[in-house]
């Protein structure tokens, strides 16, 4: 099976902590998906979320959802993305994960998309709104088929008999919330020290990766201490949303987080 945070290009300068960059396919403009892609591995990201957008997001914050209702405008969809994707998948040497909802996936065939994932080069999947139960009735079988894996996601409330349920089923990494809350929350708890500390002592099998509310390297670095890495994505896609010269400032926002 693809591994989609584990093991890095073997050229480069890489921090310890493994970098994963988010954004929302088809934006600012509908063809702007596959530059994106290359900057952010050329900017140094260890692996990278690819959103598919949907029209109701519900766990995301007003930022990401701005992005997703821009895509659908700009004419974004499931197909025109793996167009994308397959045009520049030989340049890509760092893990590419696909993020979205159960609907659009299942719309359009769950196993025809999980083919085309391996056809365009995507490691694996996070469909958070897949509940573990139907994953490994009905999904699980399909996605080993195509060596892709799939990452759940944990959050404070979550006891620890499920953490290590939903580790059991995940491969690649543990996408742990650092706080109950949606994206880009502005109250979210950054550094739950009783949270990590708690991941960090059991037994898991998958290395975690911190999301929601890393905004600067002084972030970044402190949920980190106790984590493989940290998942970046309302910072990153808040500037593409708000510069025309977003090409420069995301990839200086990239080092500055990594340099």
């Amino acid at each position: 099976m693809k591994d989609n945070n584990i093991q890095l290009p073997a050229s480069g300068f890489r921090p310890q902590k493994k970098l994963n960059i988010y954004f929302t396919a088809g934006i600012p403009q509908l063809e702007d998906t596959a530059d994106m892609i290359r900057l952010i591995q050329d900017s140094g990201a260890d692996m990278m979320e690819i959103g598919m957008p949907y029209s109701d997001p519900v766990a995301d914050g007003p930022v990401i959802q701005q992005a997703h209702e821009r895509a659908l405008q700009n004419g974004m969809t499931i197909e025109k993305l793996f167009a994308q994707l397959k045009s520049v998948k030989n340049e890509i040497k760092i893990p590419v994960i696909l993020m979205g909802y159960i609907n659009p996936v299942l719309s359009f065939g769950f196993e025809n998309f999980c083919r085309e994932c391996s056809e365009s080069g995507v490691s694996g999947l996070i469909i958070p709104d897949l509940p573990p139960i139907e994953f490994e009735k009905r999904y699980r079988d399909v996605l080993n088929q195509y060596q892709l894996n799939f990452t759940f996601l944990v959050t404070p409330e979550t006891p620890d008999e499920r953490i290590l349920y939903l580790d059991s089923l995940s491969s690649g990494f543990l996408y742990a919330v650092s706080s109950s809350s949606t994206t880009g929350n502005e109250n979210a708890v950054l550094k739950n020290e009783g949270y990590l500390s708690r991941l960090a002592a059991l037994p898991l099998k998958n290395p975690v990766m911190i999301g929601f509310g890393i905004k600067s390297k002084e972030d970044f670095e402190n949920v980190t201490e106790q984590a493989a890495g940290g998942i970046i994505g309302t910072a990153f896609v808040n500037i593409l949303l708000q510069h025309e010269d977003w090409k420069k400032k995301a990839a200086d926002f990239i080092r500055s987080i990594n340099g």
